[in-house]
């Protein structure tokens, strides 16, 4: 069993709160990303979990029993760092069987164990290696089996592929999620990478200025945000927003509120409509822009645009098709209307 609740948990440094009465429910064999911007205190939250961090107040449990005041290595959580944190003049295997040397677990056992998690990782052939002989990739596979010889009931990953190249991440992301799914222990996963965090998370906690903005499934998160901040934080590029047009707003900036909003709310005060909601027409046809610049990807391109009277570029995610576009074409927009979220002033979602 690995169920983790957090009821009303705060901390505190100093004068500044960091984590504000939360809580959360974390059930036993999901695998639960906590994201968000640097600062936010998810990666503070996940110290606490793991009994780095002391809780000011509120409870922690684990399996039902309160662990506020149990020893980190007593609480059934394993945690993973960014950093490998592996001894240098120790082999793979010795690394990985360290914790369970110091528990006082026999040689034949210890060794058995190992094993076990090496044949998990694909890293059986690595046993007898150094650190120094290995890749990044490698690396992170032995922090990852240390903490899966202890037989957690909790794995805590803080922000573990950060150290990686590109290729290696995503590589790293399919080992993390094939793990999970064999062992179906629980999993706490910290990034800020929300691309991690569509991919791997059964659920996703987006965390700001220390409280959890909304808990959801990735795709409801991303198709159904609570609010604007969680609207903007998922998705690559950002969401466009399109404040309500003022008095004096410029004809273009009316005609785009009205293909966004066609019926907007009385409490509508900016409209949201993400990059591959944003369809690129020839121009005469929806409202005209200016491609400022386009990053052609090869499958698709990302073109920034300049609308008369909107402050900010927008952002258009279309097929590889407009790969002929370049910086000074003029071309028009339109949105997909049905796709478009709307928030009040206090940036909350009314559609």
């Amino acid at each position: 069993m690995g169920r983790v609740s957090l009821r009303q948990v705060r901390k505190s440094f100093g004068t500044v709160d960091v984590i504000k009465d939360v809580d959360l429910e974390v059930d036993d064999g999901e695998f639960l990303v906590f994201v968000g911007p640097s600062g936010c205190g998810k990666s503070t939250m996940l110290r606490m979990i793991a009994g780095l961090e002391s809780i000011d107040a509120g409870d922690l449990f684990i399996d039902g029993q309160r662990a506020n005041d149990i020893r980190p290595a007593d609480r059934g959580a394993a945690m993973v760092f960014q950093s490998y944190a592996l001894y240098p003049h120790m082999t793979v295997a010795e690394n990985m069987g360290f914790a369970l040397k110091m528990a006082g677990v026999g040689r034949r056992e210890r060794d058995e164990q190992v094993r076990r998690a090496a044949d998990v990782l694909r890293i059986g052939d690595l046993l007898g290696r150094m650190p120094k002989e290995l890749s990044g990739g490698q690396r992170q596979r032995v922090a990852i089996g240390r903490a899966i010889v202890r037989k957690p009931r909790v794995f805590l990953f803080d922000e573990p592929l950060s150290n990686l190249d590109a290729a290696l991440r995503v590589n790293m992301r399919i080992e993390l999620s094939r793990l999970h799914r064999e062992l179906g222990t629980t999993m706490i996963y910290v990034t800020h990478d929300q691309v991690e965090a569509m991919t791997m998370g059964t659920r996703i906690a987006v965390f700001n200025q220390g409280r959890i903005e909304q808990l959801g499934a990735p795709l409801s998160l991303y198709n159904q945000p609570a609010n604007e901040f969680v609207a903007g934080f998922l998705g690559a590029p950002r969401i466009n927003l399109v404040d309500v047009p003022a008095h004096d707003a410029t004809p273009v900036h009316r005609a785009l509120w009205g293909l966004l909003l066609p019926a907007a709310p009385a409490a509508a005060r900016r409209a949201g409509v993400r990059a591959e909601h944003l369809r690129v027409t020839p121009l005469g046809t929806g409202v005209p822009a200016t491609v400022v610049m386009a990053e052609h990807l090869g499958d698709v391109s990302v073109l920034h645009l300049r609308v008369d009277g909107i402050a900010d570029l927008l952002h258009a995610k279309v097929d590889g098709s407009h790969a002929s576009l370049a910086a000074g074409a003029s071309v028009g927009l339109q949105p997909v209307a049905e796709s478009v979220l709307a928030f009040d002033d206090a940036g909350r979602r009314v559609i």
